[in-house]
């Protein structure tokens, strides 16, 4: 259940809300969502947490797609926005989206889009740039910053990467992939571990753990449940020993934060 709106009035404020695996509504100044999956399976996975965001996000100003993976561009999710919703996605890909009533916008890193009176910088991400593996379209895996009243960084799916360290001078808020979404995933992803490495690199104050704990292949509950389970509390505790000064906050799907700007 979402925490109730305690800004003040004037007070300059990030709000959160984690929809499961990589969906998140970001509201500061502009509402933005990332990489939405709003339905309650996915291919052959289904969601096991949380309700489905569906009927709840509700009009945003932008999506932010971070990759073409089908966890990440997910165009069943993509076609239940209103008609003419921006979604930034990697260049290359709008052709993916050519039957969707949204409208493609494509991008690459160090890009600056204006959104609702924010800004939405395009920053660099290291993973797989394909849609399916062997498949021809192509667009580099990017994260962005959003750019309101503070700045939020939104990982998508990435390594670590030296640019990390230059993202932003007063970073309010990283969202960090901490896992996946199968018992045996493997690849270009981070780790609770290697996530909370990236804590004093990014310099957030607050950070909220992502990419987990959401979607499970069918028929495999109690396959490795720990993988599912734990990702989000290993890298709080991580966290904890790396970087003690950074607020971690371990969300449930659904569930929302607020964090105050301090400049």
């Amino acid at each position: 259940m979402s925490a109730p709106d305690d800004r003040a009035p004037g007070e300059a404020t990030i709000r959160v809300t984690w929809h499961g695996h990589a969906t998140l509504l970001v509201d500061d100044v502009a509402r933005v969502l990332t990489d939405p999956v709003l339905t309650g399976s996915l291919a052959h996975l289904r969601r096991r947490a949380g309700p489905s965001p569906r009927e709840t996000v509700g009009a945003v100003d932008a999506v932010l797609v971070s990759h073409l993976h089908a966890d990440h561009l997910h165009l069943p999710s993509l076609a239940l926005l209103p008609a003419g919703t921006p979604v930034l996605l990697p260049r290359g890909a709008a052709r993916l989206l050519r039957r969707l009533p949204v409208r493609p916008v494509e991008v690459s890193v160090g890009d600056v889009v204006p959104i609702a009176g924010a800004h939405v910088v395009v920053v660099p991400a290291v993973h797989d740039a394909t849609r399916w593996p062997g498949g021809r379209t192509r667009g580099e895996a990017v994260g962005y910053l959003l750019c309101g009243r503070g700045a939020t960084y939104f990982a998508g799916d990435t390594l670590p990467f030296t640019a990390m360290a230059r993202l932003h001078p007063t970073l309010d808020v990283a969202l960090l992939p901490v896992g996946g979404w199968g018992p045996w995933l493997r690849g270009s992803h981070l780790t609770p571990r290697s996530a909370a490495g990236c804590l004093p690199v990014l310099g957030a104050r607050v950070s909220v753990p992502i990419h987990y704990g959401t979607f499970w292949p069918r028929g495999l509950g109690a396959v490795r449940p720990r993988v599912f389970h734990e990702p989000g509390r290993e890298f709080a505790e991580r966290a904890r020993a790396v970087a003690p000064d950074v607020d971690v906050r371990v969300l449930s799907p659904g569930d929302s934060t607020t964090v105050t700007v301090v400049r």
